[in-house]
This record gives structure tokens, sequence and C-alpha cells, in this order.
């Protein structure tokens, strides 16, 4: 099970809708049935999991999300981009406590956390309603942390250069075998899924 959306309640969907894009963030649908039935949702970069606001999708009152999470890998490039796109965005903190963020602003020590250590820094800001967003700094992941992704290629050149290797590869594997292989379309796959989560795990 992927979490896929986040609802956002929100009071004026063009002004939230101009405040997400303008920090960068892919505008997926737009979609009305009425004046009473409305859909937004955008996808902050590198997301899997995008937010939807509008008219008639939900009874929480404008404002009332909090606490919503942003991962990052550079707190700091972070916060100037959000600062740069014209979110009020709080200095960078990290939690009196060293584990995670209090409620609101209590607890709050100014500065990367000690060492910057991974999960310990985090900055907020919050849309026009006063919805509250948390970005936190992640650098290295604790254990069991990471699901990998598909298998994916950017493009159709990419894809074909994946093949290429994946034929080279299998020629060698059969030279051993001393034998064609009759299974090579599952020896294609897992080499090409192989290669593509090693790739990952460097970066």
């Amino acid at each position: 099970m992927r979490l896929e959306v986040v609802v956002v309640p929100v009071s004026d969907v063009d002004r939230a809708k101009t405040f997400y894009k303008a920090l960068g963030w892919r505008e997926d649908a737009d979609y009305a049935a009425g004046a009473d039935f409305r859909v937004v949702q955008l996808t902050p970069p590198g997301s899997a999991c995008s937010i939807i606001f509008g008219t008639g999708i939900t009874s929480a009152a404008p404002g009332s999300a909090q606490g919503l999470q942003l991962v990052v890998t550079d707190i700091e490039a972070a916060r100037a981009e959000l600062a740069d796109s014209g979110a009020e965005v709080s200095d960078v903190f990290h939690d009196a406590g060293g584990v995670f963020h209090h409620a609101g602003t209590k607890g709050r020590v100014a500065g990367l956390a000690p060492d910057q250590q991974s999960y310990g820094s985090f900055a907020s800001f919050s849309d026009p309603d006063g919805n509250n967003w948390f970005v936190q700094e992640v650098t290295t992941r604790l254990p069991g942390r990471v699901t990998p992704a598909p298998a994916a290629y950017d493009s159709a050149a990419d894809l074909a250069e994946a093949l290429r290797r994946a034929a080279a590869a299998h020629g060698k594997h059969e030279e051993e075998i001393g034998q064609a292989d009759p299974e090579w379309p599952d020896w294609y796959a897992q080499y090409m899924v192989d290669e593509r989560t090693a790739q990952a795990a460097a970066t």
C-alpha cells in the first residue's frame, strides 16, 4: 500500500494553487464539475505522493492540516529555495529532544542538528490558509527505511541501452552454461531490475 494523496483543506482554491505552483510543484489536475466541486492535484518535486485541495472534497476546516512533512537531502538549500519562491519559511532548527520536532514551535533550537545528524534538522512554513509544513533533512536512511522503487527508465534510448547491456551479459551467461538459454526473458528482466536497483542505491 502506497500513500499517494493527502487532502489539504483550503479556503481559496486559486490562491492555494498559485502558492504551491510558485514552489515548483507540478500541476497534475484541475477538474471542476460545477460551482460546488473542484479538485486540484499538485505534486512536490521528486515526490511519489501528491496533495489535493479544492471545493466540496473535505469538511475539514481550512488551515487545519498540521505537521505535513517534506524530506530533503540539503535543508539549507531547500530553505533558500522556498524563501526565493515566496514562502515565509522559518530558520533551520533542530529539536531539543533530538528525535522529532514538537508541535508548533515548542522545543526548537536554532541551527542544524549536532553533527548535522540525519533526520535531525528542520524548517517549517505554512500556506496562505495556515496549513503547516515541516521540511526535514535526511542524508542517510536508517536500516529498513528504504523500499526499492520499481525499475524505471527515463527514455526509450535509456531502456535500449539497458537492453544492450543485458544482452551482452546474457551472452556471457550462455557461454558459461554452454547452451542457449530458453528462459532469456526472465534472465533479462532480473538483470535489468538488479542493475537499476544498484544504480539507485549508489546515488
